[in-house]
């Protein structure tokens, strides 16, 4: 996945720059950069942050970068933002989204005599083939309608210019641009949590397609936004923060929400856990809905420490791997011995972190677990958006199930009857998928009930990864 920020102001902005970009390090593990435009020009730092957190590594930078233009952004995957000299002239650009077509439209671009500085890996930098896509066009804005029209998948783009920053989300919103505004200026930001304590108020959301300039003085929208929508509904289940908001609507009451549908397909049966319990931190709030709608103690029988543990830190210490990958999980055995455990967590991907989770809880002495994912099992890799680092639909348990059952390959109408929470082969996955993973039972939240949840239209949300439709 990955964040941004950016801020206009009429003076300098890089304490909000850095403290805006830096309320986005829950959405990105491996590198972080903040550009800026002022009176010298253009400044730019990058850094790596897998080991290391976003304020330690810039500290330095907010004292020493200047500007009263500036953007922002963590990523999981590419160096940027990156400053390109072309017939635009200088600027800075940043990204969040995903590009499938990424070959083609090198090839495309590479026989027009451009050419790309590969990554580690072989691969080309997402944010610099979306500048090259911008360059194709005489005009800034014209390009940066190409590159979203040409990319399979979607892109939000932030373009930083001595004019103003142009911010333009994907073409169907499947990620969101919030801009805030206070007396100095305006920002930009994927995150609205991001600038509340800044001293901003929100003032929009930028609607799907939506191209806006925003410069201290203003914020003009330049290209309107469509009316389609398909904004992805894992914003709410997961990877947002819970002090977000999305299309209006909070992260943290539509988890609660969440939680609350499973408590009431579950019966409110009390008879068969003693505690409700999330796996931090984005099952908890979904755990928290399910406790207040069941009347089960809502309690937490183990603590993640955070301290000295970045959420990407992994020694390479092969022989212990197993046993650094749950270090950080530590027990409260008076809230666990002899306990059934109702566990919450946001989602099964691979369904290797719930099943150590649960290994865990029985060594640690529980005497049974229940597991109610907030979510319904995922079928299909997304398309869209990076929000997981799977490169194949079988690296999915639900998938991997699948095809032990039905071989190599499926027809889409069989992942479709998979897909169906009242059928037969749906009830056959679950019960092999609690089995392989060690729970007592497993019950899946809904589709519908979820989407309820979130409390917008379903035809304005993604819901690409549980049943396949576009």
């Amino acid at each position: 996945m990955g964040g941004f920020f950016a801020a206009a102001l009429k003076n300098d902005c890089m304490f909000d720059l850095f403290f805006g970009t830096d309320y986005h390090s829950h959405l990105g593990t491996r590198r972080a950069g903040m550009a800026v435009f002022g009176k010298e020009g253009f400044d730019r730092s990058i850094h790596n942050i897998e080991n290391s957190p976003f304020r330690t590594k810039f500290e330095s930078e907010m004292k020493e970068m200047h500007g009263n233009l500036g953007i922002g952004c963590i990523s999981d995957y590419e160096p940027q933002p990156l400053i390109v000299r072309s017939h635009h002239g200088t600027y800075a650009i940043t990204t969040v989204g995903k590009i499938n077509n990424t070959d083609a439209l090198a090839a495309k671009i590479v026989g027009t005599g451009t050419h790309f500085l590969e990554m580690s890996g072989g691969n080309i930098n997402a944010t610099e083939l979306v500048a090259a896509l911008i360059n194709q066009k005489d005009h800034l804005i014209e390009g940066i309608r190409y590159a979203q029209e040409e990319i399979d998948g979607s892109m939000t783009i932030l373009v930083l210019t001595p004019a103003g920053i142009y911010a333009a989300r994907d073409r169907l919103g499947r990620t969101p641009v919030i801009i805030g505004r206070k007396g100095d200026g305006y920002c930009a930001s994927f995150e609205a949590f991001a600038y509340q304590n800044l001293g901003y108020a929100t003032e929009r959301e930028l609607g799907p397609g939506e191209i806006v300039v925003m410069t201290p003085e203003a914020v003009t929208t330049l290209v309107n936004p469509r009316r389609e929508m398909k904004i992805c509904t894992f914003l709410w289940v997961y990877y947002g923060y819970p002090s977000s908001f999305y299309e209006g609507v909070s992260v943290e009451e539509m988890r609660y929400r969440c939680g609350a549908s499973m408590a009431k397909r579950d019966g409110y049966d009390g008879e068969n856990a003693d505690i409700v319990a999330g796996v931090p931190d984005s099952g908890t709030a979904h755990a928290i809905g399910y406790a207040n709608a069941s009347g089960i103690p809502f309690s937490r029988p183990f603590i993640k420490y955070t301290p000295t543990w970045p959420r990407s830190f992994m020694p390479t210490i092969q022989e212990k791997r197993n046993l650094i990958a749950r270090m950080k999980l530590l027990p409260v055995h008076e809230l666990i011995d002899g306990k059934r455990i109702l566990l919450i967590d946001d989602s099964i991907v691979r369904g290797t972190q719930l099943r150590e989770t649960t290994e865990f809880l029985y060594q640690s002495g529980a005497g049974e677990v229940h597991v109610r994912p907030a979510c319904p099992p995922i079928l299909f890799g997304c398309k869209y958006i990076n929000f997981s680092r799977s490169t194949s639909e079988m690296e999915l348990i639900a998938r991997r199930i699948i095809r032990e059952e039905e071989g190599e390959d499926v027809e889409r109408e069989v992942l479709t009857d998979y897909a169906n929470p009242d059928s037969d082969r749906y009830h056959e996955m679950l019960e092999r998928i609690r089995k392989q993973l060690g729970f007592t039972t497993l019950s899946f939240n809904r589709l519908d009930d979820m989407l309820d949840a979130v409390g917008i239209g379903r035809d304005r949300l993604c819901t690409y990864c549980w049943d396949g439709k576009e």
